[in-house]
């Protein structure tokens, strides 16, 4: 069993470094797609390392040829299914399983912070479950994902891909946004963000800009048409996700057994007719198909309506039903 789960490790610890070393390589194009595969297999062998430690099976019962898939396995080691570590994981495991059928490397901004915390998610929990040092493996520099700082705007992405490929696209940066702010958990996403800030004092600039004709670089304030996919960011499953986070943070139980779910947001969309409000809700029409998104305006809606009167909120949004 010792040389086993031994053999686990240093296959994981190939898996690893063969990830970050396909990502940190400029001349490849493949490497969102390269790193997923590689970093859920290092996960997945040195997970099952750790249960073999424990004692555990790493096989399936009902049939011992076959072992545990990635999913069982975290889902053994990480019980507690709001574990950011676990969350993260399951979201590179869908980036994952979709890299196949759709090109993502446009999208390389969007999943980098997924991909840094994933790294260093995984340089810890080596160290805590098998007693290995990464950094005797790889040079802690190699441990920083590099990434080509050149997002694509939805509008770009509309123009580059077909309607159907670019709203996936769209959805699913929306959705690591969402979460990412939600969670705000460095062991879920670390973000890598560029921000530029006005100031009066020349001292603190890195480089000038002005409003008049005699500056050698010109800034303008401009208005523009609002982006439904900036401002309706979240899907249905979001919203869930988001408020039930809400409720957890300020301790608020709703008067429901099964808590906030499918079921309890349906009433309120109904009820308030959501759907029909183009402050909370948007429809997006690909074709002959249709499917909403919502805002942040209505995240908010829910969860004050909730705070009034948790015990009896879901039964007020069943009057007249």
């Amino acid at each position: 069993m010792e040389n086993l789960s031994k053999r686990l490790v240093e296959k994981s610890i190939e898996a690893f470094i063969l990830g970050l070393e396909i990502h940190n390589k400029p001349t490849i194009k493949y490497r969102i797609e390269g790193f997923s595969f590689f970093i859920v297999n290092a996960w997945e062998l040195m997970l099952k390392a750790e249960l073999v430690n424990r004692g555990e099976s790493i096989y399936y019962k009902d049939n011992p040829e076959r072992t545990l898939s990635v999913d069982n396995v975290i889902k053994k080691i990480y019980t507690d299914k709001n574990t950011r570590i676990r969350l993260n994981l399951e979201k590179i495991i869908e980036l994952r399983n979709i890299s196949t059928h759709y090109i993502t490397e446009d999208y390389e901004i969007k999943y980098a912070p997924l991909f840094q915390a994933c790294v260093l998610n995984y340089v810890n929990e080596i160290q805590r479950f098998h007693n290995v040092d990464i950094t005797r493996y790889v040079a802690q520099n190699f441990l920083t994902i590099s990434i080509r700082y050149e997002p694509l705007s939805n509008e770009e992405i509309r123009m580059k891909y077909s309607s159907e490929i670019a709203e996936k696209f769209i959805r699913q940066a929306n959705e690591i946004d969402v979460l990412s702010s939600e969670y705000n958990s460095d062991k879920f996403s670390i973000n890598i963000q560029q921000k530029l800030y006005i100031t009066k004092k020349k001292s603190e600039a890195d480089f000038v800009v002005g409003i008049n004709s005699s500056a050698e670089s010109k800034v303008a304030i401009v208005k523009d048409l609002k982006d439904p996919s900036d401002t309706h960011k979240y899907s249905y499953n979001n919203i869930i996700t988001v408020v039930q986070e809400r409720l957890k943070k300020r301790n608020i139980k709703i008067g429901y057994k099964a808590g906030f779910n499918q079921y309890v947001l349906n009433l309120f969309i109904d009820f308030y007719d959501v759907k029909n409000e183009e402050k909370y809700a948007y429809k997006h029409i690909i074709g002959n198909q249709h499917q909403f998104t919502y805002s942040q305006q209505l995240v908010d809606f829910i969860v004050e309506e909730i705070e009034k009167n948790p015990d009896i909120f879901v039964e007020s949004l069943k009057v007249g039903k």
